[in-house]
């Protein structure tokens, strides 16, 4: 009987972790959606977006730097930073300190429009619904399951 008992309690415990998975890709779908849109409203693809805000605009960067920031190839980055660049956001320059290579600029637009990024990537309207107590336990539990952070694939959209 107790072989028993120990069976349903693994098959529901995997029937709660089953549920607990389906529910978190749900909350990360309606999330990524929410910012798709942001971002399309910025003129930005997913992409562009995540490349501009990877630019500090405080210190430029070659574009290797910045291939190897968003682990993608720099042929990727190349598409990508022409985006950027035909929208006025960054500027490539070459760098002071060595000629032969060019740098990215973030311009005052690109400055403006990379805080727009930021927040749009840190909306939370999806957690309204939940009290002060219940978004710090979550924000434990979210932690306590994560890896630290997924690598995300660079794609030029």
């Amino acid at each position: 009987m107790a072989q028993l008992s120990t069976e349903a309690a693994g098959a529901d415990r995997s029937g709660l972790a089953g549920d607990a998975v389906r529910r978190i890709l749900h909350v990360a779908a309606a999330m990524r959606h929410h910012q798709d849109v942001e971002m399309a409203g910025l003129g930005l693809t997913p992409a562009t977006a995540r490349a501009l805000h990877e630019l500090d605009p405080d210190r430029p960067l070659p574009a290797r730097d910045l291939a190897e920031q968003l682990g993608c190839d720099r042929s990727n980055v190349t598409a990508l930073v022409d985006k950027l660049e035909q929208a006025g956001l960054v500027e490539r320059r070459v760098d002071p300190t060595d000629r032969r290579q060019k740098t990215l600029v973030v311009t005052d637009a690109g400055r403006r429009t990379r805080d727009r990024v930021h927040r749009a990537l840190s909306d939370s309207r999806l957690l309204d619904g939940l009290s002060t107590a219940e978004l710090a336990t979550l924000r434990e539990l979210v932690w306590k399951v994560s890896d630290g952070g997924c690598p995300e694939r660079c794609d030029t959209d």
